[in-house]
């Protein structure tokens, strides 16, 4: 499991840069193939939200929220997720102290992670959530929903934000050592 200032390749934030998975049925993204898919989770001990990268790698989308069926049940459901979309790395997201520090839940989710990585084969990557759930009620809020449907898609819309975050940082990224346009590769 590749966490915030985890190993890699060089990312910033801990978002690693090297390529994609080779587990649970992901595409290759090289040789000019549209990006792989990245899938987005957000944790929780009664629902699991999930959010799926846009074909192009630039937007999240929200997907149905799963209901949180003991770990082996919820992984083996995500792993089933990750095969049906095409997906090559997850993003779980991972919920810090307001003061940086990991307490029990965070702790949980790095485990739930790691269990995620090895049944899938994927590479996981935990990234910071702080108030996550907090921007997606405010958003939901803002849009007039009630607070019902606020409670039912808080969830998915969370995970969405964690992986349009991860999306946007990897954006943003320098190119990797070696790749075009990074610093020292040759021209072509």
């Amino acid at each position: 499991m590749r966490g915030e200032g985890g190993g890699g390749s060089g990312g910033r934030d801990g978002i690693r840069t090297a390529g994609g998975g080779a587990g649970c049925g992901g595409q290759s993204g090289a040789g000019g193939d549209l990006p792989p898919r990245v899938l987005g989770i957000d944790y929780g001990r009664k629902r699991v939200g999930l959010a799926v990268s846009d074909p192009l790698g630039i937007m999240a989308q929200p997907l149905p929220t799963i209901p949180f069926a003991g770990e082996d049940a919820t992984i083996a459901r995500v792993k089933s997720i990750c095969e049906e979309r095409e997906v090559a790395r997850i993003v779980v997201g991972l919920p810090r102290n307001m003061d940086g520090s990991l307490g029990p839940m965070a702790l949980e989710v790095q485990d739930f992670a790691r269990k995620l990585e090895a049944a899938t084969g994927l590479p996981v990557e935990t990234l910071d959530e702080r108030l996550t759930s907090f921007e997606a009620e405010s958003r939901l809020a803002e849009a007039g929903m009630h607070w019902r449907e606020r409670k039912r898609r808080v969830d998915q819309v969370a995970a969405a934000i964690i992986l349009q975050s991860w999306l946007d940082r990897r954006g943003s990224a320098p190119p990797a050592s070696g790749a075009p346009g990074a610093p020292g590769a040759p021209a072509k």
